[in-house]
C-alpha cells in the first residue's frame, strides 16, 4: 500500500487530495490543527486515513508526529510528501503589518522546508530504507508567477516557494526523490470565504480604500467561479502515479485568458490591463 503526507487537509484542497488518494487504496497522513477536524476527517476519509496534529509552524510538533509515521512506516520509503497548508494575506505593501507578513512566510514558505527536513530521510534520502524513492508536491499558486496588486504576501510566499522547488528538484536528485509543483489558479475552497476577513477599515484614510472594498467583492466572486478541489485532488494523484511527470502543472479556468496570455504580453500591457480590472488609474510621469 502506497503511503502519502498531506499537510492542511481540514478542509479545501487538502482535503480533497486526501480524499483521492484514499479512494485510489493509498493510506494517508493528513495534519490537522485541533482535535475536532481530526475527528471529522478520520470520520470521512475512513480507516487509511490516519490524523496527524501539529501547526506547520511548529517544529517540535512535526518532528513528534514525523516519528509516528516514521513507525508506522517500519523501514519502508515513504511514496509522497503534499506541502498544501497555507494562508493567504492580503493589504497594500505600502500599509503592511510586518508581522502579517512573516506569519504568511513562516506558514507558506518555512512550514514546507519543515516539513521536508522532517520527511526526507523517509522520502529516500536515508538510504537504509526499503522502497523505491518517494515525491514531493509543494502547492504553489498562478501567484507563484503572476503578482496581483494588495497580493504581495501571498505572491511573495508562493514566489519562494517555486525557488526552493527549483533547488530541491536539483538536490534530492542524488537521492531519487522528485519535486513538483502544482499551480492552481481559484479554486471552490474556504480560504476564498475568508475575503470577509480582510479589514478594509485599517485603510479607510489611505488612497486604497475604494479599490480594496471593490476586491473584497472581486474575490469572492473569483473563488465561486473557480473550479472544485477535487479536480486539484485528482490532478495531484495522476501526478503521484504519472512515469514521468512534469515539474510544473498549472490548474484554473480560463487557462489562456488568466494564464497563456497574461505570460505573453509585455508587462506594461498587463499592468494597464490589470489596473483597468481593479478601477485604478495610473499617474501620468
Amino acid at each position: 500500500m502506497k503511503t502519502a503526507v498531506v499537510t492542511g487537509i481540514s478542509t479545501g484542497i487538502g482535503r480533497a487530495i486526501a480524499k483521492s488518494l484514499v479512494d485510489a487504496g493509498w493510506r494517508v497522513f493528513g495534519s490537522v490543527r485541533k482535535e475536532s477536524d481530526a475527528a471529522a476527517a478520520s470520520a470521512a476519509l475512513g480507516a487509511n486515513f490516519f490524523p496527524l496534529l501539529f501547526d506547520v509552524t511548529d517544529d517540535a510538533a512535526i518532528k513528534r508526529e514525523a516519528a509516528k509515521v516514521g513507525a508506522a512506516l517500519d523501514g519502508r520509503t515513504l511514496d509522497a510528501l503534499i506541502n498544501n497548508a497555507g494562508v493567504a494575506v492580503a493589504g497594500p505593501v505600502r500599509y503592511l503589518d510586518i508581522d502579517e507578513l512573516k506569519r504568511q512566510m513562516d506558514i507558506n514558505v518555512y512550514g514546507p522546508v519543515r516539513m521536508i527536513q522532517a520527511f526526507a530521510p523517509m522520502l529516500g534520502a536515508d538510504p537504509s530504507r526499503r522502497g523505491t524513492p518517494g515525491r514531493i508536491i509543494n502547492m504553489s499558486s498562478v501567484a507563484g508567477k503572476m503578482a496581483s496588486p494588495f497580493m504581495s504576501p501571498y505572491a511573495m510566499s508562493k514566489h519562494a516557494l517555486e525557488a526552493l522547488s527549483e533547488s530541491l528538484r536539483r538536490e534530492l536528485a542524488a537521492h531519487g526523490v522528485d519535486v513538483i509543483i502544482i499551480a492552481p489558479g481559484a479554486i471552490r475552497t474556504p480560504i476564498w470565504a475568508k475575503a470577509d476577513d480582510l479589514d478594509v477599515e485599517r485603510y479607510r484614510d489611505t488612497e486604497y480604500f475604494d479599490v480594496l472594498t471593490r476586491m473584497k467583492s472581486m474575490m469572492q466572486a473569483f473563488g465561486d467561479e473557480g473550479l472544485e478541489a477535487e479536480e486539484v485532488g485528482n490532478l495531484a494523484l495522476r501526478v503521484l502515479t504519472a512515469e514521468k511527470p512534469k515539474t510544473r502543472y498549472p490548474i484554473l479556468k480560463n487557462r489562456f485568458a488568466m494564464w497563456t496570455l497574461p505570460n505573453l504580453l509585455p508587462k506594461r500591457m498587463v499592468d494597464r490591463a490589470i489596473l483597468k480590472r481593479f478601477g485604478m488609474t495610473a499617474r501620468k510621469s
